[in-house]
């Protein structure tokens, strides 16, 4: 199941390029098309937005003007109260396009267990997401993620699971949005039985965003080798860098041959969360390193 820059991705790329050119690359490049694109994960900086030093509304200017970063992907906590504010919102459309700056996803977290064992309050974690479908349609993201939560049995929590994520992708996917899980918590660190909920659910708008650095106990390169088929994103995580500029935890050129082998060359989200370095600094050596990684591959490429 190659994922590529979809069509919607396109022509939001190309809208933006119609009136800011700096923009275009980041979409459209036909002459030196890269192996991935890379966009900017709002939890990079959950300490500066947490401490009041960066405003959710200033992300965009942030990405664009510090980093190039023509794509992001927003955390909901962040601008939690503001789902149905079409102001906001707005004011978040208009800060983005002056950046030249796709809106590419928004992460969903404490809005319920949308594998709940209690039928009703399955229910409510489905209605309580479907405000951030409608977000996400606003602000012309293409997808958000969310969380596969339960109890039971494994087998007992990848039904629950696959219920409610079904629910809220046949929702989202009449709002053209995409609905996928990340790696994040308990059973769904598990790429196998993550994977068995997306089988479950069975439906082209539901996937995966694979995140290299959310399997305690677990293979992390045998969980991105079995997440990455049904990938729709993927983070790029990363802690901290050695003098050579490479991540200290993560192989990244073992982990970009799975991703670019699964036919992949959509979004890598930065999300950087290490201590050593400030905030911006990892994101920076992130960037760097996968412009490299880049680099190599394109290099490789035409030997």
């Amino acid at each position: 199941m190659p994922v590529t820059v979809t069509r919607r991705e396109f022509l939001a790329g190309a809208a933006l390029a119609a009136t800011q050119t700096m923009a275009l690359p980041m979409f459209v490049d036909a002459q030196d098309d890269p192996p991935f694109r890379i966009s900017l994960a709002q939890w990079s900086f959950h300490k500066a937005l947490k401490a009041g030093q960066l405003d959710h509304l200033d992300f965009a200017k942030v990405a664009r003007t510090e980093f190039d970063i023509g794509a992001v992907e927003y955390v909901n906590t962040f601008f939690k109260d503001k789902a149905t504010n079409r102001a906001y919102l707005a004011e978040m459309n208009l800060r983005a396009k002056d950046q030249g700056v796709f809106q590419h996803l928004i992460m969903i977290d404490v809005e319920g267990r949308l594998g709940d064992p209690d039928a009703a309050l399955r229910q409510q974690a489905v209605e309580n997401h479907k405000k951030w479908v409608e977000a996400a349609r606003t602000l012309g993201c293409i997808t958000i993620r969310v969380n596969a939560e339960s109890e039971g049995t494994p087998a007992e929590q990848q039904k629950l699971c696959a219920d409610g994520l079904r629910r809220l992708t046949e929702y989202g996917a009449s709002r053209d949005i995409n609905v996928i899980v990340e790696n994040h918590e308990d059973l769904s660190t598990h790429g196998d039985w993550l994977v068995g909920v997306i089988k479950l659910v069975n439906h082209p708008r539901c996937g995966t965003l694979p995140d290299p650095g959310n399997f305690p106990g677990y293979d992390r390169y045998k969980g991105l080798e079995e997440m990455m088929p049904y990938a729709k994103a993927v983070s790029a995580k990363t802690y901290d860098f050695d003098d050579r500029g490479d991540e200290t935890t993560i192989d990244y050129r073992r982990m970009m041959r799975i991703v670019t082998g699964a036919g992949f060359h959509s979004w890598m989200g930065i999300e950087f969360e290490g201590d050593r370095l400030s905030e911006r600094d990892g994101v920076a050596k992130t960037k760097a390193l996968l412009e490299r990684i880049a680099g190599e591959m394109k290099a490789g490429e035409h030997r």
